[in-house]
């Protein structure tokens, strides 16, 4: 896992492990049996700081409030003045770090160095984190190793879950992200995803198997939901921003997706809902997303040319199909929008011609690194797309032509309005 920016560090020696992306595996391809599991990670995180109820004061002024895994593994702690979130990772994943266990490194997150944290107080948490990680970690991996014994080496693993939504506050702007499977068998090799869940199968003693081959399905999503959506303040859902798609072939048999809209829609408030994919298999719950009271469809679309498509993403919708799942939802009245992100090579012009006719507005963004995708971009064709200024000049000119259509472009977490 790669450091996220502005996390405070003590050196210290360590290994980054890479992992090879390769084309599905022929046995998840044809396998029809899963496994049934029912380790959490996010569970397991919180087993860290027993007998640490969320609520209890680590520091003066300092609260445990609970874990995350949308954005790798993170344990948040709330300030008087906000959130401060510890990352958590195997120590073999990471060179440097702030306080670590036998097994595990710890470092705190600033989100980029867009918020400034005390360095004392960080680094005093992550030591006082570490120190109560170290009374119970032995438990918890012998624990998950007994349970893991009793899979059949499935990729494809149906796991229960305690908590569902995570909440975000970034930006002004606070949401719940939700995610009804982990991993995902799209797999596109430059998705940041892989360096957030890669980590989170070394804790469980999973085997590292290359991006794409394997998901959890949270098959009691629906249920836990239902119960958030009674307790929880409401806030916009969104649909699988990081680990997953929640369209990813495995819906088609577990329909853990489709559930959690039945459940949001059948609720006693109003929930506002965003979805996000790559994949043609939402149409089937068109007429259902349709029937929400608040629901935005989006896809990702990084370029207009589908042999560019089809070069990075080979196991996606093509282009033509995302843009006929907007048209399709434009028709049936829901809003929608598109993730340009990252930007690759193709006509600017004519992408912003298609987003204008398709899109209620456009995010844009730029490659966050090539991940596991080095053998894609040592193309010669496509070696430049992976330089910051490249991505930059085009993203600028893609929003200049958006604005020119009077398309709207955002950079947050949710289109303007929602």
């Amino acid at each position: 896992m790669v450091r996220p920016s502005g996390t405070h560090v003590e050196r210290e020696q360590g290994s980054v492990v890479f992992f090879v992306v390769m084309e599905l595996p022929s046995e998840l391809r044809v396998r029809r049996s899963v496994a049934f599991v029912r380790m959490d990670i996010r569970s397991n995180l919180v087993a860290l700081l027993d007998p640490w109820k969320l609520g209890h004061e680590v520091l003066p002024g300092v609260k445990f409030a609970g874990a995350s895994t949308e954005l790798g593994m993170r344990l948040r702690f709330e300030l008087p003045d906000g959130v401060l979130w510890v990352d958590v990772a195997p120590v073999q994943y990471v060179p440097s770090f702030a306080a670590r266990t036998e097994k595990l490194a710890f470092g705190y997150r600033t989100e980029g160095n867009r918020r400034q944290v005390d360095s004392q107080l960080g680094l005093n948490l992550c030591r006082r984190v570490a120190e109560q990680a170290r009374r119970n970690e032995d438990r918890v991996f012998r624990e998950t190793d007994e349970e893991r014994q009793n899979e059949d080496g499935s990729r494809i693993r149906r796991v229960q879950v305690n908590e569902l939504l995570e909440r975000v506050d970034r930006n002004a702007q606070s949401l719940y992200t939700l995610s009804p499977y982990v991993g995902c068998t799209i797999g596109c090799k430059f998705c940041y995803a892989s360096s957030k869940v890669n980590p989170m199968r070394a804790v469980l003693g999973l085997p590292a198997v290359p991006w794409g081959s394997y998901v959890d399905a949270r098959i009691n999503a629906p249920e836990v939901l239902k119960e958030e959506l009674e307790q929880l303040p409401v806030l916009p859902i969104k649909f699988c921003p990081v680990v997953s798609d929640p369209y990813q072939a495995l819906e088609k048999r577990e329909r853990i997706t489709r559930r959690c809209l039945q459940t949001i829609r059948n609720a006693s408030r109003v929930w506002p809902v965003l979805l996000l994919t790559r994949s043609t298999l939402i149409l089937d719950d068109l007429d259902l997303i349709a029937s929400l009271p608040r629901a935005v469809v989006g896809v990702s679309l990084p370029t207009i040319d589908d042999d560019v498509r089809r070069h990075f993403e080979p196991r996606a919708a093509s282009v033509a199909e995302r843009l006929d799942i907007l048209r399709q939802f434009r028709r049936a009245g829901v809003e929608t929008m598109v993730i340009v992100q990252p930007i690759f090579e193709g006509s600017v012009e004519a992408l912003a011609d298609a987003l204008a006719e398709t899109a209620n507005s456009v995010s844009i963004d730029i490659l966050r690194g090539v991940m596991d995708a080095e053998h894609e971009f040592s193309n010669p064709r496509y070696a430049p797309i992976q330089e910051s200024s490249w991505q930059t000049t085009r993203g600028r000119q893609l929003a200049d032509l958006l604005g020119s259509r009077r398309t709207p472009v955002w950079f947050s977490e949710l289109p303007p309005g929602f």
